[in-house]
């Protein structure tokens, strides 16, 4: 069972990422918004976040709702929501990286998919690593052998 504090956590954590998301969508696409032409990458990193950038200006809001709510919202369409502006945001960080450079771009493409790998190893480690909470009648200190 989640408690009060971990879905607040989690709210304040996919804030921060929502909004880092926007701002890094905002600074990769200005070079492109005067540039006379693009090339493929240039175009799929501005395709790409011209979607998740709405998406995730919704997500904050929806997180914003949540947290006075102190419950996560349970919509379908807030869940593809949050697929879809994640995904077309890390799409728009590769092809905006591999317009600059394909090798730089094949970087952030490997190293984001470890990176999801870490963070799923840490958490679970850290969920299944946590001590339960004392049952009732427990004193501090009881150990069960």
């Amino acid at each position: 069972m989640v408690s009060v504090e971990e879905d607040a956590e989690w709210l304040r954590q996919l804030s921060l990422i929502y909004s880092g998301l926007i701002l890094i969508g905002v600074y990769m696409v200005q070079p492109f918004l005067t540039a006379a032409s693009l090339d493929l990458s240039a175009r799929i990193c501005v395709v790409a976040f011209s979607v998740a950038i709405p998406l995730l200006a919704a997500l904050v809001l929806v997180n914003q709702q949540e947290a006075f709510r102190r419950r996560a919202t349970t919509s379908v369409l807030a869940i593809i929501a949050r697929v879809v502006a994640q995904n077309c945001a890390f799409v728009g960080v590769v092809a905006g990286f591999w317009h600059i450079y394909w090798i730089a771009g094949v970087g952030m493409l490997a190293s984001g998919l470890v990176a999801v790998v870490v963070h799923s190893a840490g958490y679970t480690r850290l969920e299944r690593d946590q001590e339960p909470p004392p049952q009732e009648g427990d004193e501090p200190g009881d150990t069960e052998a």
